[in-house]
């Protein structure tokens, strides 16, 4: 994989701290959301994992002042979720011409982050406020939900939530509370893969970004094995005058035709691209 390292200097100095934390091994450990919670181990057995290539297909307006932290196409609408205190918002957007529709926003003082659609409802996190938003997909808030511990990137199988925190550990939570059922440990090549961020489920798995990387990794949400992955460099060369272009960031998934759309934070574009297996 490979790094880009203009990026967010706050989070990026988190981030590395939490590289140190958990830089020997992360089997076995327990999220700090529940003391309680099980964790799933990493199998002994080391994966490679693969190295996929990808087409683009096509090309979207993207607005440069959305930092996006979450992406999800649902029914036909695509959503996201933008970060930075007092520019944190739930949106729609129009693929054809990028115009943005901003259907809830945060209070000034909460940085969001990833998000989710689960059923009728739409969650969002924010990243320090400890605070998840609950929606119903007219962008009506409907209730909060406190968690501890930081929240970055949210996607759901249809029954639970995952949610990461940009360490290698994938919280698995509990829909209406958001305690902690149980965790997985995300394992790269035999070592604890650290930066999880955006997530999307995807017939049985789990896509990640992985932040200061320009990469997407493909998780076995079984054993928390990388099994694959994609790198995006190239996908900059093709943004148009947009020296702010920060981490890639956001994962949608087309199940129709089994597309996933890429972006970053303040791109100009979002990719349609099809994965070669």
């Amino acid at each position: 994989m490979q790094i880009y390292i203009d990026v967010d200097m706050e989070k990026r100095y988190i981030a590395l701290l939490l590289s140190l934390i958990f830089i020997a091994s992360c089997g076995g450990q327990n999220s700090t959301n529940s003391g309680t919670a099980k964790s799933v181990e990493a199998k002994p057995k080391r994966v490679f994992a693969k190295l996929l290539d990808y087409r683009i297909v096509a090309q979207y307006p993207h607005s440069a002042d959305s930092y996006t932290q979450g992406l999800q196409y649902v029914d036909g609408v695509m959503w996201e979720g933008t970060g930075q205190e007092g520019d944190s918002h739930l949106q729609t957007i129009d693929l054809k011409t990028g115009k943005v529709n901003i259907v809830a926003s945060l209070p000034d003082n909460e940085f969001g982050e990833g998000i989710t659609h689960y059923k009728d409802r739409i969650y969002q996190l924010t990243w320090l406020s400890h605070v998840a938003h609950l929606y119903d997909k007219s962008g009506k808030e409907l209730r909060t939900i406190t968690f501890e511990g930081e929240g970055w990137g949210l996607t759901t199988d249809g029954e639970r939530l995952f949610l990461s925190d940009g360490t290698p550990i994938i919280r698995i939570v509990n829909p209406e509370t958001f305690a902690t059922e149980d965790t997985l440990c995300v394992m790269y090549d035999g070592s604890p893969l650290q930066h999880i961020n955006e997530l999307e489920w995807i017939d049985g798995y789990i896509w990640a970004n992985v932040y200061l990387t320009d990469s997407i990794v493909k998780i076995n949400p079984k054993t928390g094995n990388v099994e694959a992955y994609i790198d995006l460099p190239a996908l900059r060369q093709h943004l148009v005058k947009n020296p702010e272009a920060e981490a890639c960031n956001g994962i949608a998934y087309n199940a129709e035709n089994g597309h996933l759309y890429v972006t970053g934070k303040d791109w100009n574009k979002i990719f349609e691209i099809e994965i070669i297996y």
